[in-house]
């Protein structure tokens, strides 16, 4: 890695704090943007260096920094990860990926869903090389779960500008601090579903995939 990338220095980059002004900035994350845009070979090693967060690119080249949840939050997205590997255990079609994954969207953005399922018709288009690095596709589905330091608006944001906007199928975004989840649709439409004791279809995207949210109450 350059030492442009690696060192972060003040000259180099712009840092936007997402936190209130007294907050610690490890608690919201933050963001980098840099001169130039990093090279894909560049994020890959960044993400690597930095293995205890999740980073994640937009479309404008700005470096996302999202710092790990807390313990309930680790809980209720290991849960939602749990609820669509079990799903596909049995279904057997494309495969499941965590929130570790990195894609490469068309917007030239490179995000990470909280968990995402890629189906077998878009597995087929992903060379042998881009298995090796951050794949230029959109998930078919991806589930966000909202944590304590995540702000709901710009979660919402991230469903319609990012997910669905770059070809996603199917999207939950889950709230379990309000006890409400959001269903984002391809044909543009996002049903609000109120109170927990409720369950999620994985509709003709998932067939078969449920998720009982009172499961996410800690």
């Amino acid at each position: 890695m350059t030492t442009h990338v690696k060192a972060l220095r003040a000259k180099d980059v712009t840092v936007t704090r997402r936190s209130r002004p007294k907050r610690d900035f490890t608690e919201r994350g933050f963001e980098i943007k840099f001169e130039r845009r990093l090279t894909e070979e560049e994020l890959m090693e960044f993400s690597a260096e930095n293995d205890h967060l999740r980073i994640e690119e937009d479309k404008n080249g700005k470096i996302i920094i999202i710092p790990p949840v807390d313990f309930d939050g680790g809980i209720r997205e290991g849960r939602a990860l749990g609820y669509l590997f079990n799903w596909w255990f049995s279904y057997q079609k494309g495969e499941v990926f965590s929130p570790n994954a990195g894609f490469k969207l068309l917007d030239s953005s490179t995000r990470s869903p909280d968990a995402a399922w890629v189906s077998a018709e878009r597995l087929a288009t992903v060379s042998k090389a881009e298995r090796k690095k951050f794949a230029r596709i959109a998930p078919d589905f991806v589930i966000e779960v909202r944590s304590t330091s995540d702000r709901l608006n710009k979660l919402k944001k991230k469903m319609t500008d990012t997910w669905m906007k770059n070809g996603v199928r199917l999207a939950w975004l889950i709230d379990p601090i309000a006890e409400k989840a959001f269903i984002y649709r391809q044909d543009g439409s996002m049903e609000e579903i109120n109170g927990f004791d409720n369950v999620l279809s994985g509709e003709d995207v998932c067939p078969g995939l449920t998720l009982n949210l009172a499961s996410l109450r800690i």
